[in-house]
């Protein structure tokens, strides 16, 4: 095993870091000579613009295309501003299809067009028919890379194809059976092929269970689907049922990276694509919008405590313990979004079974909510030496707690329902419900009791 495989990213980190701040850029970009292009997209997105720049500079353009399309999107904006045409040309013009489709959307409308008149003719077409559909959708992540074959041949007159081909497309398990229209009939391990006699017709070796994707597809639903049936590749038909492309592993690999990391930045408002390094103005823009929606909820919970200014005035106890009801519901209701937000990510919370979960949370609340409504009571009881206080804060948990974990399970297919990602939205509009209906319940009891 080499050096560099034996060495983790943090050594590889701080050593370029050395590198750069001594300003040691040839020694800097050395560092990187023999790694993945995987890894050098890392260590870009891990330092500063100035010196990523710098570092860009000295990669090789034959490199530079494969760690293009490993960058995130902010990353690869910024690199290929600084590029001029020709070494854009020269950086892509030797990615695959789809890779390339990944990467055509930040490029200058001038360098794209020098790009298009590099591609042959096929190529050229292939590149329109994977960008006609959706980034986030199955055509969009297709390779259109593809090895087919008619039903009326043997298993010699395959593996004769496979050989004049001399090459085989990256991740190829199987080939694909289609018939004269170029519709698709099932699919054909290679192992199948290497394991059958020569005379073999291979009709009777298609595997016909293995269904196609279909184009239109959202590429959350492919990752489920190689998930669920330990898919390697898979073919994607078109809407007449014509073969057009495949989905590989690698390419899944990417989709599920990209919805962990969407689904905890959305939470704290943030965009997965943002650069870490990115301009202060850009991310202070970013970030503004967010905190601007949080003071709106904010101030929606204080015109609801400002209801209740006078029980507060004559009982301070109940300024000093309202943070309580308020945090608990949130933790509880929280707890209940994000399981049930995943859940209608991977497909397992559905509305034919949300109801059922609905109740069981909701149960979980209750449960929860007099379990800990004693405890905050008696801790209650012993500060103040106020009974009704502590019955009051009792009370309230429990309200807020059951509240909770009903808001939490039916929001997400609430806002899904209106076009809104419940991860990006959840949390905030959560807070505020329990917050709200924490405050009203504890100060609207303490009202009245009290």
């Amino acid at each position: 095993m080499s050096e560099v495989e034996n060495t983790s990213f943090e050594d590889c980190l701080q050593r370029l870091m050395v590198s750069l701040e001594a300003s040691l850029y040839e020694e800097a970009t050395s560092q990187l000579a023999g790694l993945h292009s995987g890894e050098i997209a890392r260590l870009l997105e891990a330092v500063p613009p100035k010196e990523r720049s710098k570092l860009w500079q000295g990669i090789d353009s034959s490199t530079q295309g494969d760690v293009l399309k490993e960058l995130s999107e902010d990353v690869q904006e910024q690199l290929l501003k600084k590029m001029d045409v020709s070494s854009i040309v020269k950086a892509t013009e030797g990615l695959d299809t789809d890779d390339l489709a990944d990467i055509v959307p930040n490029l200058p409308e001038s360098a794209l067009h020098n790009l298009l008149l590099t591609l042959d003719h096929k190529h050229r077409d292939h590149l329109k028919k994977i960008l006609s559909y959706p980034e986030d959708s199955a055509g969009g992540l297709m390779n259109i890379d593809i090895i087919t074959v008619r039903s009326d041949v043997n298993v010699r007159t395959v593996i004769r194809y496979l050989r004049l081909l001399k090459k085989m497309p990256i991740d190829t398990d199987q080939v694909f059976v289609v018939d004269r229209a170029y519709k698709y009939l099932g699919a054909i391990h290679v192992s199948t092929l290497l394991t059958n006699e020569a005379e073999q017709n291979i009709d009777p070796l298609i595997n016909k269970t293995l269904r196609p994707i279909s184009a239109d597809m959202p590429e959350r639903k492919v990752a489920h689907l190689f998930e669920q049936r330990n898919l390697i590749s898979a073919p994607v038909i078109d809407e007449n049922n014509q073969l057009i492309g495949r989905i590989t592993i690698d390419d899944v690999v990417d989709v599920i990276r990209d919805e962990a990391e969407h689904s905890v930045m959305s939470m704290a408002g943030l965009d997965e694509e943002e650069d870490v390094f990115a301009p202060v103005v850009q991310s202070t823009k970013r970030r503004s919008i967010w905190l601007g929606v949080n003071l709106v909820t904010v101030f929606i919970a204080v015109f609801f405590i400002g209801l209740f200014e006078a029980t507060l005035q004559e009982k301070i106890a109940l300024a000093i313990l309202m943070p309580v009801v308020a945090s608990m519901g949130g933790i509880a209701g929280t707890q209940t979004l994000i399981l049930v937000t995943r859940g209608i990510a991977t497909g397992r919370v559905t509305t034919s079974n949300l109801k059922v979960l609905m109740n069981k949370e909701v149960a979980i609340g209750f449960l929860n909510g007099i379990v800990w409504s004693l405890v905050i009571a008696l801790a209650t009881y012993v500060w103040f030496e106020d009974i009704m206080l502590s019955a009051v804060i009792a009370l309230a948990i429990v309200v807020n707690l059951i509240f909770a974990a009903f808001s939490g399970a039916f929001l997400p297919s609430l806002l899904i329902k209106f076009k809104i990602d419940p991860a990006l939205a959840g949390g905030v509009i959560l807070t505020t419900i329990t917050d709200v209906i924490g405050f009203v319940a504890f100060l609207g009891l303490a009202s009245l009791v009290i």
